[in-house]
């Protein structure tokens, strides 16, 4: 009897959107979010290629796709943390290699304009403002 096997990428393909349905309907992650989790899985997957062809590629996409979506979510946080409070915040994860400082700039109405600044290993890798509104 012939027997029917899915290539190894369809079955990871086929993982991956099962994972993210799943982790979809109990968390639903903002535009943003989604928009650094999808430059995060870009990135990663074609480091990860670049590295050991398409296993390498979709495991660098997976990372990819966490860590962006992550560092968007904080620094997110961040802003409004510093928009509402009206003084700068800063997060950093446990080892301290990356950090997200936002700093409120100015006001208008209900909204600040906040500058975000992010740093790996002590180095100052990119700058965004951010209008947070209430």
């Amino acid at each position: 009897m012939p027997r029917f096997t899915l290539p190894r990428v369809g079955l990871v393909a086929l993982l991956c959107l099962a994972l993210a349905g799943a982790s979809c309907s109990l968390y639903q992650p903002s535009k943003a979010e989604l928009q650094g989790g999808a430059v995060g899985a870009a990135t990663g997957a074609v480091a990860g290629a670049l590295l050991d062809s398409w296993r390498g590629g979709v495991i660098g996409a997976a990372i990819g796709a966490v860590a962006g979506a992550t560092i968007t979510h904080i620094a997110t946080r961040a802003s409004n943390e510093a928009a509402a409070h009206k003084k700068p915040v800063s997060y950093s994860n446990q080892s301290g290699s990356q950090r997200v400082e936002a700093h409120p700039v100015s006001s208008s109405g209900n909204c600040t304009k906040v500058v975000e600044k992010f740093y790996e290993n002590g180095q100052l890798v990119r700058t965004e403002e951010r209008q947070v509104c209430k």
